[in-house]
Formats: C-alpha cells, sequence, structure tokens
C-alpha cells in the first residue's frame, strides 16, 4: 500500500512517499519516512488524531503535528485589536 508522511512548518513542508505492506502502522511509516523530530507532539491520519500503533490503509496521510507556535484565539484577538487601514470599512 501507498502511504505519504507529512512533517510542516510556516511556509515550508517535507514528506515522504512510501510503499507498505499491508497490515502496517503509523508508527512503521513514521521510522521509515525519516522524518521524525523531537518536535513532533501528535501524530493525526487525514486530521484525525491517532497513536503510532495505529494501521494504516492504502492512501493514507500521515500527518506529523508540532507544538502551535501561538494560541489560535489570542492571535485573533491581537489582529482583531490592530488599527484598522484608512478608507476600509
Amino acid at each position: 500500500m501507498r502511504v505519504e508522511v507529512v512533517l510542516a512548518w510556516p511556509r515550508r513542508f517535507e514528506s515522504a512517499r512510501l510503499e507498505l505492506a499491508e497490515g502496517a502502522t503509523v508508527g512503521e511509516a513514521i521510522d521509515r519516512s525519516g522524518l521524525a523530530t523531537e518536535a513532533v507532539v501528535a501524530i493525526a491520519v487525514h486530521g484525525m488524531r491517532v497513536e503510532r500503533h495505529a494501521r494504516l490503509r492504502d492512501g493514507d496521510r500521515v500527518e506529523l503535528l508540532r507544538q502551535l507556535q501561538a494560541d489560535p484565539k489570542d492571535a485573533r484577538r491581537r489582529r482583531a485589536a490592530r488599527p484598522k487601514p484608512a478608507g476600509r470599512d
């Protein structure tokens, strides 16, 4: 089966496309990808959080998730508090 492992940063990403045996796990895919880093705090498959022992299916995309750089609610509040440019409503 074919799977992809993805690790993203702001404005760039790395990915590895792998051919794995049926029944392979998320952990096996990560280990084979060479993309694992200490910065990874969670793993997802197509946006749904999973553990390393989860079984993969053909076409799955394994996402290596890093710690958020900013709390999304705080970031939105800061953007909303900025003065609006002149001439815009």
